[in-house]
């Protein structure tokens, strides 16, 4: 019998990848996205890389009640992979925070209601370090959501404890993948809009300095082959997993993997931390990354090696193979 699962957020980065997987691994997929008349985009995205005649669409929103409980009809598992993200620091944190607790909560609920067996709920390493010192932390660490982390880290780790306290009654089965800054080439005209933007401005030139910035980083791919093995794996209920690099990846290897594959604009000197702290005075994108000037963390990604099987595409690859899909 043919399993169904309900991708939200499936237009995006991430998203394309997960539901592309998931129907090149014989399931039926149901998307949601906040109109039909933008179903056509993805759709065609996905239809060049995996067979899309189990492949529909449905209209639903974050922060509004209709059409949840109909996207959910049928639906064995849930991919809840919709949230919004931009590095540029808002003028109202709840921008970004209230769509995502609410629509956490939302689709949940939601779930629930339709019988669903188990929800894989896309959270973020900054969701487990934010905050924090230097050093090293695995799955039972939480972000400090009372230090200056920035919205989008604030929104993912409140969004994240309003789905463990959900099924805390054991009504139904969640699990969290937990990625790193993720690059790979997008499907289509779908990209993440950050790491789409970094890399797109290392090979540009339009990034002159490196600052002084290191991320646990991975393949989007990888975060798709782990997302639908959150959803296969008997064990994995119950869990959060850590889908980034051991170790962090500075924002300079990257540009230097960038200058060696032949993109000799990437920039080869480093920004001084006063002049990040400077410039985000009067730039929002430049003052999202202040929480993380000179940061070095570590994880311990144990479980997700043992449990969902994970075998890490080599970043160096990743990043090479995302230039060449943007500068086409």
């Amino acid at each position: 019998m043919i399993q169904r699962v309900l991708v939200t957020g499936i237009s995006g980065y991430v998203g394309q990848h997960v539901a592309a997987q998931l129907l090149n691994n014989g399931y039926e997929v149901v998307g949601t996205v906040r109109s039909l008349s933008k179903s056509s985009t993805p759709k065609a995205s996905l239809a060049a890389v995996a067979p899309v005649d189990k492949l529909t669409f449905v209209e639903a929103d974050l922060l509004s009640d209709a059409g949840w409980n109909e996207a959910m009809a049928g639906c064995d598992y849930v991919m809840h992979i919709a949230s919004p993200f931009f590095v540029a620091e808002p003028k109202d944190e709840n921008v970004l925070i209230k769509p995502a607790v609410e629509g956490t909560k939302r689709v949940l609920a939601a779930a629930k209601n339709a019988g669903v067996k188990r929800v894989v709920l896309t959270s973020s390493i900054v969701a487990i370090a934010a905050g924090l010192a230097s050093g090293r932390y695995g799955t039972d660490a939480w972000s400090n959501v009372d230090a200056q982390i920035g919205a989008y880290a604030k929104s993912k780790t409140l969004a994240e404890k309003a789905g463990w306290d959900f099924v805390k009654d054991g009504s139904m089965e969640l699990v969290t993948i937990n990625p790193g800054f993720i690059l790979g080439p997008p499907l289509g005209s779908a990209g993440d809009g950050q790491s789409v933007a970094l890399v797109s401005d290392f090979i540009s030139g339009k990034m002159p300095m490196i600052p002084d910035i290191a991320m646990g980083m991975i393949d989007v791919r990888d975060v798709a082959r782990l997302h639908v093995a959150a959803l296969e794996s008997p064990e994995a209920a119950g869990k959060r997993f850590i889908a980034s690099s051991s170790e962090p990846i500075t924002m300079a290897h990257l540009a230097g993997v960038l200058r060696d594959a032949g993109y000799s604009k990437a920039p080869s000197r480093n920004a001084p931390n006063f002049a990040i702290k400077l410039m985000a005075l009067f730039d929002r994108e430049v003052k999202g990354l202040v929480p993380q000037l000179g940061i070095r963390i570590s994880y311990d990604n144990h479980e997700t090696y043992d449990i969902l099987k994970w075998e890490p595409t080599s970043l160096d690859t990743t990043v090479v193979e995302m230039a060449n899909a943007i500068s086409n």
